[in-house]
């Protein structure tokens, strides 16, 4: 699965990697959590352009986000099928920039986090699906879910699910909605080739959303490990699976959610 990612690449070298005309200035993130505006590319009207939405994909169906269940990944090996993603393979693929993600492993009585990222430095496009919700009142918001995959080789180790990473040369055919159809833009959903990231065992601290900051991507070393193994169980986030409060909904402005993504 992918629940917490970063992007700490310079803005220009981001848009450099995917090619949108504008042009953003954000500084790095190194701990982003569902339910936060996350950087979005897409492709509108012939152009890649920089969008922020909301992790937590909100089908336009949804009459109630406050009784729906927070989408931050689509399986996809069934992202065809699912209703509340069907329309978005179809119509609404998207990139996530990113240059790297966490991953939780259970270490004894306690669960591990890794940090994982690309062998040879990002930024990395995850595969995305993005549907805007209107609410009753007209207002609207821009929401996204990740796409994973059966994890296979090394990767497998760490954790059964990855997020799919779309190569450079396939961004135009995962993009194009109109050229490409959503069969052609599956075929490219597969998990990352053997040996492509490398990862290492970093502090517990990145458990919670509040901490925010480099040093939660700094390696730490075994036997920091085993020491607290000797103190109080540190959890990691529990899965999104409860429905969002509408506290937890961006206000809208009356047009495209677009947020902070700081």
């Amino acid at each position: 699965m992918c629940g917490r990612f970063v992007i700490t690449s310079p803005p220009a070298a981001v848009r450099l990697a995917f090619g949108y005309v504008d042009q953003p200035n954000f500084p790095p993130r190194y701990n982003i959590a569902p339910t936060q505006p996350i950087p979005v590319v897409m492709l509108e009207h012939g152009a890649r352009r920089f969008r922020l939405m909301r992790w937590g994909l909100l089908p336009s169906w949804v009459k109630d986000p406050g009784k729906f269940t927070l989408l931050i990944n689509a399986r996809s090996e069934t992202v065809l099928e699912k209703p509340a993603f069907r329309a978005a393979i179809k119509r609404r693929r998207c990139l996530v920039p990113a240059d790297g993600y966490f991953e939780w492993q259970t270490a004894g009585k306690r669960k591990q986090p890794y940090f994982i990222h690309p062998r040879d430095g990002g930024p990395i496009g995850l595969a995305a699906l993005a549907e805007t919700w209107v609410g009753p009142n007209g207002e609207e918001l821009d929401t996204v879910a990740i796409l994973t995959a059966a994890a296979s080789g090394d990767l497998a180790q760490l954790h059964h699910r990855v997020p799919v990473t779309i190569a450079p040369k396939d961004y135009e055919r995962w993009l194009d909605c109109t050229n490409f159809d959503a069969e052609t833009a599956v075929a490219l959903l597969h998990p990352p080739e053997e040996g492509g990231f490398v990862w290492h065992p970093v502090s517990t601290a990145v458990n919670r959303v509040a901490n925010d900051n480099a040093q939660l991507l700094l390696p730490i070393a075994a036997e920091d490990i085993a020491a607290a193994e000797d103190h109080t169980p540190s959890a990691a986030p529990k899965p999104a699976k409860k429905a969002i409060s509408r506290k937890a909904m961006p206000p809208s402005s009356g047009g495209h959610g677009q947020g902070s993504l700081f």
